[in-house]
Order: structure tokens, then C-alpha cells, then sequence
């Protein structure tokens, strides 16, 4: 299970060896040559175990091997890049190299992405939009910088006074750039190289959730049997997700239309978690009215979908800080299958649309 495995490095068992190896009977020289006279029974020397298998070297985000990886790459913090989800700015630049992506609701209904990489970093992602007052205690326990470009005054101030480190186009951090194939503002695009330079004094983030070893059934296997999620977020955002047996994964789609990357590539995910929320809107005072998630120190139910299983769960987060916290009805940990996991965060209230979530 997830407890067996090694995030950071390997521990040997080098010292148990050699402390067992030393309490073996010694081998007597040229016992082979040496007549015995008079035979006795006698008791072999107890063999030295083999050492216990070294626990596997994984993503904390992902639980996939990472063996092969290097120390500087397991050292290194995980992005959090606001990503754009409207018409307009589709398709996007490597989403699909997300290791955890939250959906959220914004103005009008419209969906926004957060998208978390860290263990499969390409050399550029997009494109990069604003941030919003949520964003910070969705992303907060992963301890890696928050980057986008745009936001009330407000909410910045009120994300770096948190403690939150932001990496943000508006006031000229580097590494954001401009591309030809869509119009401003659906062209700004980052470089992660530049972004990681940036955030060379934050460290790599902890285990988010649990994550079951390569092989093992994840918790939703003791559920019902699913292939088709449908969601209803608004008028304007409406994502499914159809389970592709070959491909072992949950297949993305946005109104119908498989959700692919400006690569071509569409977007799939081991984990599929849809989270029931509550949604508040904040104040007009210092700037407009927005819709904002409400997660920090709220809990709430939802469903986990892991491979082609789903489970009813509970959720809950204590802090902005805290990590998520998903348990099943009875209140064990819920634990998923490795791999990409995309957090689908639907608002139950507070909207003035209806929204529906549809498993079969």
C-alpha cells in the first residue's frame, strides 16, 4: 500500500545485512583436509536472510515510478499554472502533462483550470489566465508557487499576504510569452524552465492524497461499475469523461467533443473525483463580484471514480495549507490508482444555474 513506498529516496539495508552477516558462524580454515576421528552431530550455520526489497522511489502527486528520475527532479516544487478552459482558448498547451488539475466555476459559468506539474514537465504550457480568491487554498498544500497573469488588485494582495508565492505576468515576472495562434488574451503561454528558476528556494510537495501501489485495487473497487460521467457545470461548460478499457484510462470530452491538446493528444486520467461545493460571491467592494469555491476549512461529500469504479466519499480541508482529505462514507481513507487525477469541483449551491453530475 501507499505506506510501503519511498517518495523522496531509497533506505538500505545495509547495516541489517552486515549486522547479521556478523553474527554468523565463522568458517574454519582447511576444515576440508582435516580428518574427524571421532563424528559428532553438528548443526549448520544458520544462513543470512536476504535483505528486504527496497520500498520503490514515486511521484508524492502521481504514485507512479520514479526510480529513473533524478535527485534534482524529485527535489523540485510542483507549478501551479492557471490554465483557460473557455472556446477560445482551445485546444491548450500540454494539459494533458498535468499531474492533478482542479476545474473550478467562474463568472458566467464558465470553468477555469488549475493545473498542478510536477512529475512530466514540458517546456511550456497554456494558455495562462487570471487568478481567482479560491485559487490559493485549492492549491495551497502543494507548497509550490501559484503562476497566472490577471486578477483583482485584491485577491493578489490578499493571496501574498497569506504567505502564498505567486509567479504573475503583471507585474513583469519572467518567463510568459505570446503566441500567434490565437487573439489576446487566449495567446499568453509560460516557460516552466523559467517559472522553476523562480521557485529554486520551494521544495517538492508532499503526498496529497493515497495513492494504492501499481497492481493494487484502488478503494472505488468495492463500488459500482462505471463508464460515462456527465456534467453539467452551466451553459457554458459541460465535460464528461468516457472510461477507455485499452487505454486504462478516463477519456475527456468538452460539449460532446473529445478535449484534446494543441498537440493533438486528448486528455485522459486514472482518477476522476467530483466534489460536491459550496459557492460564495464575494464582495463588490474594491472591485466586481465574483463567484468564489468555498474549500478552505469546509467539508463536504462527492464521488470517486478510479478506473472504471466509483464510490460515494467525503471530503474535507482544514486550511488553506492543509492537504485534501477524501475518506469513504464510513470514514477510511480513500485511496486512488496511480496516475494523473482531475478534481472536478461542482458548485451543489450558491450559483444561480443548476448544476448535475451523472454516473453510469
Amino acid at each position: 500500500m501507499t505506506t510501503n513506498r519511498k517518495i523522496a529516496g531509497l533506505t538500505g539495508f545495509a547495516a541489517l545485512a552486515l549486522l547479521l552477516s556478523a553474527c554468523a558462524p565463522a568458517a574454519v580454515p582447511g576444515a576440508t583436509e582435516t580428518a574427524t576421528p571421532n563424528p559428532s552431530a553438528s548443526r549448520a550455520a544458520v544462513p543470512t536472510p536476504p535483505p528486504e526489497p527496497e520500498p520503490g522511489i514515486v511521484w508524492p502527486l502521481t504514485g507512479m515510478d520514479a526510480t529513473e528520475a533524478s535527485a534534482e527532479d524529485l527535489a523540485r516544487p510542483a507549478l501551479s499554472i492557471k490554465i483557460e478552459n473557455s472556446k477560445e482558448a482551445r485546444p491548450q498547451e500540454n494539459l494533458d502533462k498535468a499531474d492533478v488539475v482542479f476545474e473550478e466555476y467562474v463568472e458566467s459559468g464558465i470553468s477555469r483550470l488549475l493545473a498542478v506539474y510536477h512529475s512530466d514537465v514540458p517546456e511550456s504550457v497554456g494558455p495562462i489566465r487570471s487568478m481567482r480568491p479560491m485559487d490559493k487554498n485549492i492549491m495551497g498544500s502543494m507548497e509550490g508557487p501559484l503562476i497566472f497573469s490577471g486578477a483583482q488588485a485584491r485577491f493578489v494582495n490578499e493571496t501574498i499576504n497569506s504567505g502564498q508565492k505567486v509567479i504573475t505576468q503583471d507585474r513583469g515576472d519572467a518567463g510568459f510569452y505570446r503566441t500567434s495562434d490565437k487573439p489576446s488574451p487566449h495567446n499568453l503561454h509560460g516557460y516552466t524552465s523559467s517559472f522553476f528558476e523562480q521557485a529554486a528556494d520551494m521544495s517538492a510537495p508532499p503526498v496529497q492524497w493515497g495513492i494504492v501501489e501499481a497492481g493494487d485495487e484502488p478503494t472505488s473497487a468495492s463500488g459500482d461499475t462505471v463508464s460515462n460521467i456527465k456534467i453539467h457545470m452551466s451553459q457554458y461548460s459541460n465535460p464528461s469523461w468516457t472510461w477507455d478499457n485499452s487505454a486504462g484510462l478516463w477519456m475527456r470530452s468538452e460539449d460532446g467533443n473529445a478535449h484534446v491538446t494543441s498537440g493533438g493528444d486528448q486528455i485522459g486520467a486514472s482518477n476522476v473525483v467530483v466534489l460536491d461545493v459550496t459557492v460564495k460571491y464575494t464582495s463588490s467592494s474594491g472591485g466586481s463580484s465574483v463567484p468564489e469555491t468555498i474549500v478552505a476549512g469546509e467539508s463536504g461529500e462527492g464521488t470517486v471514480a478510479s478506473g472504471n469504479t466509483s464510490i460515494p466519499i467525503k471530503w474535507s480541508k482544514a486550511g488553506q495549507y492543509d492537504p485534501w482529505v477524501f475518506t469513504t462514507e464510513d470514514g477510511d481513507p480513500v485511496e486512488l490508482l496511480p496516475g494523473k487525477t482531475w478534481v472536478e469541483l461542482i458548485p451543489n449551491k450558491g450559483v444561480s444555474n443548476s448544476t448535475s453530475v451523472d454516473f453510469s
